[in-house]
């Protein structure tokens, strides 16, 4: 299975969740992939804003995050690379509670949720275990998060999984278009661009 190139642009409206959007612009690169966007958002009373720099290599595995944010409490920044076998670093420091991660997931980003599909590029039936280095929208702590997928047939050029979150209780239908970026996230966002 193979994903159509990703747009130059594409945007989310966060709702349910938070109230907000999100804008990302895409980059091929000789040995990979870039993604740079921005996000602003309304969540439980909190206004933030999150923007981020992420390489990724030619199987879409994450390198290297630079993600910073901004809250009322203050801005920050952090950094998180990784050896593309499942070793991190956080800031410069050794992560060892991320190990086995491929991927990061941004929890400000609707559009990270592209990485592990097309990473693993799963056969119809197939379910996989695909946790991520977790980055916070709010203060950029980075956890991990366990997390799966569950490819589910196409009923045309779409699409779908059934994702799984244990620890935030959370499972949902995601919907893809052809070029493996999010559709629609149940209770997160909608594409919009």
């Amino acid at each position: 299975m193979s994903f159509a190139l990703p747009p130059d642009t594409a945007a989310w409206l966060h709702q349910e969740a938070r109230a907000g959007f999100e804008v990302a612009y895409f980059e091929a690169l000789n040995n990979g992939w870039r993604a740079q966007g921005w996000t602003t958002a309304v969540e439980e009373g909190e206004t933030w804003v999150v923007r981020y720099d992420i390489r990724l290599d030619e199987a879409w595995t994450t390198r290297r995050a630079e993600v910073w944010g901004r809250s009322v409490s203050g801005e920050r920044s952090t950094v998180v690379e990784a050896d593309g076998a499942g070793h991190w670093l956080v800031d410069g420091q050794a992560a060892p509670h991320l190990d086995g991660c491929l991927d990061v997931d941004l929890e400000s980003s609707a559009m990270t949720n592209a990485f592990p599909v097309h990473r693993m590029a799963l056969p119809v039936g197939a379910k996989a275990e695909a946790p991520a280095a977790y980055v916070r929208a709010v203060g950029l702590d980075v956890e991990r998060l366990e997390q799966s997928y569950e490819r589910l047939a196409n009923e045309d050029t779409r699409q779908r999984y059934d994702y799984a979150a244990p620890v935030f209780n959370f499972a949902c239908h995601l919907v893809y278009d052809e070029s493996g970026l999010v559709l629609d996230y149940p209770g997160i966002a909608t594409r919009a661009q």
